[in-house]
């Protein structure tokens, strides 16, 4: 893996902060090693993701850094705000900042808030290392990453209705290839408590041919996309270019004017999204997306023939 990239904590902030809040001593530099415990939790996934899904590896430490850059600033921002008002026990109750300490403590809810969020980005390299990671239609090997999904969806199928046959006709999973003896225990202490009594409930393996199937029309389905070209419209009566980009797998209506109000409000009800990076309304391209834009397009010349 490239070096692990930490950016500073502010201990002198650090200190400070600790020395309103708490009449114990700061340990110097505590702040910085929880900080590095946080971030190298996120490098510790992108090692594993280096080793089981290598071609995600840049992005995996991608990920990592900039939860590292965020997180840093996270902190250094949540030690200023203690920074801002003492604690009642160390500056006393005469003439106490009610409204200072009021401001600081709806700063701090914002910070909480802020580091939620930015624990999502350990939770998408989590999902990238076990497979739950959405699959965007517009990734570049999409198509490979439905693939192995389905792969893994279609492997566990056949794990799942060889196990329940195995039980079928033993009684026990004991000897059962697929498990050590402690999990094939484990496993029969949970069937005593199912209701259809098989080590997989009929429900899962009904769900799980479910994902099988819809993984494998969205295959279909992107591959029928991915074998068009990139087509563009002009539509000279509506001042309005309407683009089919294949390889952004995106429709884009391209306006020559700011819509008003009412076509920005009909654009958004039918998924359309500004793009500030592309200059155009858009949205992913899918047959949906063609059906909203003809929707789109004949409510444009209604209303151009109404003036």
């Amino acid at each position: 893996m490239k070096e692990r990239m930490y950016y500073p904590i502010n201990e002198e902030m650090a200190r400070l902060s600790h020395d309103m809040m708490s009449m114990s001593d700061y340990q110097k530099g505590s702040k910085t090693e929880a900080y590095k415990a946080y971030v190298d939790e996120a490098y510790d996934l992108v090692e594993q993701i280096e080793v089981k899904k290598p071609r995600y590896a840049d992005k995996a430490y991608n990920i990592a850094k900039a939860y590292a850059r965020r997180l840093a600033d996270n902190m250094n921002k949540e030690s200023r705000i203690g920074t801002m008002c003492p604690s009642v026990m160390i500056s006393g109750a005469g003439n106490f900042p009610v409204k200072k300490k009021e401001k600081q403590v709806a700063a701090w809810d914002d910070c909480m808030r802020e580091f939620k969020e930015i624990q999502e980005y350990k939770r998408k390299l989590d999902g990238m290392l076990h497979g739950t990671i959405a699959i965007r239609s517009d990734d570049e090997d999409a198509i490979v990453q439905l693939e192995e999904k389905l792969s893994s969806l279609e492997e566990m199928q056949e794990l799942m209705k060889s196990v329940n046959a195995y039980y079928r006709k033993h009684k026990t999973l004991k000897g059962c290839p697929e498990f050590t003896e402690e999990q094939a225990a484990e496993i029969e202490a949970g069937i005593e408590k199912s209701w259809d009594k098989k080590p997989f409930p009929s429900y899962t393996i009904t769900n799980n041919g479910a994902n099988i199937r819809r993984v494998k029309d969205r295959i279909e389905t992107l591959k029928k996309e991915k074998s068009r070209e990139t087509s563009e419209t002009k539509l000279e009566d509506l001042e309005l270019e309407v683009v089919e980009n294949v390889e952004d797998m995106r429709l884009q209506l391209f306006f020559e004017d700011k819509p008003d109000e009412d076509v920005r409000d009909m654009l958004k009800s039918n998924g359309f999204k500004w793009s500030r990076t592309n200059g155009c309304w858009q949205r992913q391209l899918t047959d949906n997306a063609r059906y909203a834009t003809k929707k789109i397009i004949n409510k444009l010349r209604e209303r151009s023939a109404e003036v």
